[in-house]
């Protein structure tokens, strides 16, 4: 389950909180909107299908995940974009009876390039049908949508600068946007540069009290990162940055659970309360490996006697008071996942390509998921992997599998997987005779180590294989119905983690770190045979923690 819903403080007899994260596992750079008494939260989901997960609340503590929106090629195409590309930091509002979706999808980044189209679709509910998206320019990254009390509609993004010698964040820029016309109109104007501290990002404005209140993120989205406040009396600024420095960070604090806070997106309760949905990571050590990702936390959001908003302390609270809203809990999700509905639940992504009938089936052989083989690991076109998030250090995930693999060239298992060149694979293959065997490989920033031992295998036959993941290590076994079997020694999870698949060669950027750590099933046919593996059931466990 991602959200971590309301708890009781000691002794059960103080006020109900919410414990932070909401959202746990990889769901960055949250856009919160209200439509009504309902809550939606919109999180980057990069190179993975469906594109832009949407979560949805009554209270702002009890969150269903609704699974993603753009869930075919004619709403995305991910083929070919690098690892932590694709889906960048989406803009969800609500006008005219329609839900807008504003998304930038980076084709390139890296080398001082960045490949940048911007994209909006619509629905008339959050459920769809989405429309055919149309593109709106291609700048900069981190779009969002603004209406103003007039009608009016703005565009904004932060600016990439590509020119040798300039900051490549240059800046927030403001677009006029026709509704009607759907598209942008004008020409764009830069209204705000951000502070010293720079990367300015992540744009979300809002109208309180004749005040245009830009909130963005800056510092990075590593360990300096912050949420920046500026205002101004006039739509195109200028704007002035808060004088008592940024709404929200826990970048002076290294002890704090809750680090990297920032990209802070707000809303209004219909009784006048502001809430913030915010980035955090909860690193394995003190300014360490973030295996989870960057995830999704709430904060309350005050308003000072001079008007700018505050969040106590200025830094992220594991725990704060629940939302004065009615409760409205929301089912808990199934452990386990027995395939035998029509399409995959919300909880499932899939790597670069749509779940589509050309590679995954539900229907062939009813009650078990089948994936045919995909290219190799290395691919950014035609993978086969089906995955869910981590969503604690402390977590199980388990599959039964049948496959009947010919060669060395076909593979089918259990993956801990974080980009295409760091993961971990316990899979079934073939010798060089050509008879059934359980093999466990790694990939570290591209280097590939197998590890032993190498156990013969009963081709064809049901085996469960297991990940158990324990703060900072995963352990692999599996059964064949003589009980479980652990496969080996314990692995370092910390590989699949934002600080180490970020890549710098010479000072400049080669891969960067965005997603977090996913638990999933993998079949590759290397050589094009049309092999297939069956998949009986997948269940995923996550036990409690402190935050």
């Amino acid at each position: 389950m991602n959200n971590a819903g309301p708890v009781r403080a000691a002794g059960g007899t103080q006020d109900a909180t919410l414990r932070n994260p909401v959202l746990r596992g990889f769901e960055p750079d949250p856009a919160l909107a209200r439509v009504g008494d309902d809550y939606y939260l919109a999180t980057s989901t990069f190179e993975w299908y469906p594109g832009v997960r949407i979560h949805h609340s009554r209270d702002l503590a009890n969150w269903r995940c609704l699974g993603g929106v753009l869930d075919t090629r004619r709403l995305l195409d991910l083929t070919g974009v690098p690892d932590s590309g694709g889906i960048w930091a989406p803009g969800l509002t609500h006008v005219d009876g329609l839900f807008h979706l504003v998304f930038t999808v980076v084709d390139t980044y890296g080398e001082g390039w960045k490949d940048l189209p911007n994209y909006l679709t619509t629905a008339p509910t959050i459920e769809g049908p989405w429309s055919d998206p149309v593109p709106l320019h291609a700048r900069g990254f981190d779009s969002s949508l603004f209406t103003d009390e007039d009608g009016t509609s703005w565009l904004l993004n932060m600016r990439f600068d590509w020119r040798p010698g300039r900051d490549h964040f240059a800046g927030i820029q403001l677009q006029r946007f026709d509704r009607a016309a759907r598209r942008v109109v004008g020409e764009p104007r830069t209204v705000f540069r951000g502070t010293s501290v720079g990367v300015t990002e992540g744009p979300h404005l809002y109208r309180k009290d004749g005040w245009y209140y830009l909130v963005t993120a800056e510092g990075g989205t590593g360990y300096d990162h912050q949420t920046t406040v500026a205002r101004s009396t006039r739509i195109e600024g200028p704007y002035e940055a808060d004088p008592a420095g940024p709404l929200l960070t826990s970048r002076h604090d290294p002890s704090l659970p809750l680090q990297k806070a920032g990209h802070c997106s707000l809303v209004e309760t219909p009784e006048g309360q502001w809430y913030a949905a915010h980035i955090v990571a909860r690193p394995y050590t003190e300014r360490g490996r973030c295996v989870l990702g960057r995830e999704t936390a709430l904060q309350p959001v005050h308003w000072s006697a001079d008007g700018w908003p505050r969040i106590t302390g200025g830094i992220p609270a594991v725990e704060i008071p629940l939302p004065d809203l009615p409760p409205a809990p929301v089912p808990e999700p199934a452990a386990v996942d027995h395939f035998d509905r029509p399409v995959l639940g919300p909880d499932w992504s899939t790597l670069r390509r749509p779940a589509s009938e050309d590679w995954l089936s539900l229907g062939e052989r009813p009650g078990r998921l089948r994936i045919r083989g995909g290219q190799s690991p290395a691919t950014r076109r035609a993978p086969s992997l089906v995955a869910r998030r981590v969503t604690a250090k402390r977590c199980v995930f388990e599959t039964s599998v049948e496959f009947t693999p010919r060669s060395s060239d076909h593979l089918a298992g259990l993956t801990a997987y974080y980009n295409t060149r760091n993961w971990h694979f316990l899979y079934i293959t073939a010798d060089d005779a050509g008879a059934a065997v359980l093999r466990l490989l790694s990939c570290e920033a591209g280097r590939l180590t197998s590890h032993p031992p190498h156990v013969p295998l009963a081709a064809g036959h049901p085996l469960v294989l297991r990940a158990e993941l324990d703060e900072s290590a995963v352990r692999f076994s599996y059964d064949t119905g003589a009980g479980s079997v652990p496969f080996g020694a314990a692995l370092d999870v910390t590989v699949l983690s934002d600080e180490h698949a970020n890549d710098f060669v010479d000072g400049r950027m080669r891969t960067l770190g965005f997603t977090g750590a996913m638990l999933g099933l993998w079949v590759q046919d290397l050589e094009g045979d049309g092999v297939h593996a069956d998949f009986d059931h997948a269940g995923y466990t996550a036990f409690p923690e402190d935050a």
